[in-house]
């Protein structure tokens, strides 16, 4: 059953050492606010899976977190490079970081197949790539129907996946609007699913009929933090932080520079400082 409960207390009760976690979101509902209480719980060794890595996990990588990166694209969102990841593959600081790169449809496919209980993904792709001369987690599968030659990869089943979204109900049902991206696979591919949401509704009767709604079963804990996607956007709430993308940059290029920010802005902060920084951005949704 579904518990509402503080983000600190999510955190805590289903991301251990160790895990391999997903924390998903396409363009908008990027949920930072649960990334930031992970940090601030010191949590280690984790194998980190996302589709677009995105800040959140040039954060994460930067405060020695992950032990190995899943993703499909690893840059800074219109800007460029992800400085921390950068260091830590290229430099080893702060540590080595094992890294698997796929394509997007590729970490799709593989989202999908777990989300299905299946132990790999099937799907026509990588034909012609160079990625496959690098992940050996990407073979190939004859059809024993057609004999095409098809790509295969494995099944993404994260220990636990955290996603941002708009609504709860008193239920437990989470909703969705806006961009989907693979925030529905993600959930129902991992053991154990912690949504922050912007509020909790009594009901969802004024949605838009382009809508998802994961139904409570799917997920372990919600927790209320409004503004909890910020830089990113929560459609229909808040605009994104294009400047805090900008800014990032310059504050992740150097190693000083990184640790003094993280310090002021998430180990001495707290979720309710996400309501306040997206304050002004409400205006602009």
């Amino acid at each position: 059953m579904v518990k509402f409960c503080s983000l600190a207390e999510g955190v805590a009760e289903n991301l251990f050492d160790g895990d391999s976690v997903a924390f998903e979101g396409f363009t908008h509902l990027i949920p930072y606010a649960a990334a930031h209480e992970a940090i601030r719980q010191k949590r280690q060794e984790l194998t980190l899976i996302r589709m677009t890595p995105d800040l959140v996990y040039d954060q994460m990588v930067g405060m020695r977190m992950a032990k190995k990166l899943i993703f499909s694209y690893l840059g800074n969102p219109g800007v460029g490079l992800l400085r921390r990841c950068r260091d830590a593959i290229e430099n080893c600081y702060p540590r080595a970081v094992e890294i698997e790169e796929h394509s997007h449809a590729g970490m799709a496919n593989a989202y999908e197949a777990g989300a299905a209980g299946l132990p790999f993904a099937v799907f026509r792709g990588y034909r012609g790539a160079g990625l496959a001369e690098v992940n050996p987690n990407i073979r190939s599968v004859t059809c024993p129907f057609t004999r095409e030659t098809l790509a295969a990869v494995p099944a993404l089943r994260p220990d636990v996946t955290f996603i941002h979204a708009q609504k709860a109900n008193r239920k437990g049902d989470v909703l969705i609007e806006g961009i989907i991206g693979i925030q529905k696979e993600a959930v129902l591919a991992a053991k154990r699913a912690v949504v922050t949401v912007e509020e909790v509704v009594d009901d969802f009767d004024d949605v838009h009929p382009n809508c998802c709604v994961l139904p409570g079963w799917t997920i372990a804990a919600i927790a209320v933090v409004p503004g909890g996607a910020h830089p990113s956007y929560t459609h229909g709430y808040y605009a994104r932080d294009n400047a805090a993308y900008l800014d990032w940059d310059r504050i992740a290029a150097d190693r000083e520079s990184f640790l003094a920010w993280m310090k002021k802005n998430v180990l001495h902060a707290g979720p309710e400082d996400f309501a306040a920084r997206v304050a002004p951005l409400r205006r602009a949704a």
